[in-house]
């Protein structure tokens, strides 16, 4: 089953680092945008969120944080 997912990236240092906006905790990172695509790919993969996501429907929320000046 294909599954489509966002990917959020940006470049520190010369890195490509991102993560998977819909699955928190899905983060990796690579040399190139190639790189890091398969790395996130991997790293899905790696931690088994395709059995969980198919048991667990999650919910979200939007929260405020405020800041001190």
């Amino acid at each position: 089953m294909l599954r489509h997912f966002t990917l959020e990236y940006w470049i520190d240092d010369d890195w490509y680092i991102g993560r998977l906006k819909e699955v928190p905790g899905v983060f990796s990172q690579g040399e190139s945008l190639e790189e890091l695509e398969e790395n996130i790919r991997d790293a899905y993969r790696l931690m088994g969120v395709e059995e969980i996501s198919h048991r667990t429907m999650t919910q979200t929320k939007e929260i405020g944080i405020e800041f001190a000046n």
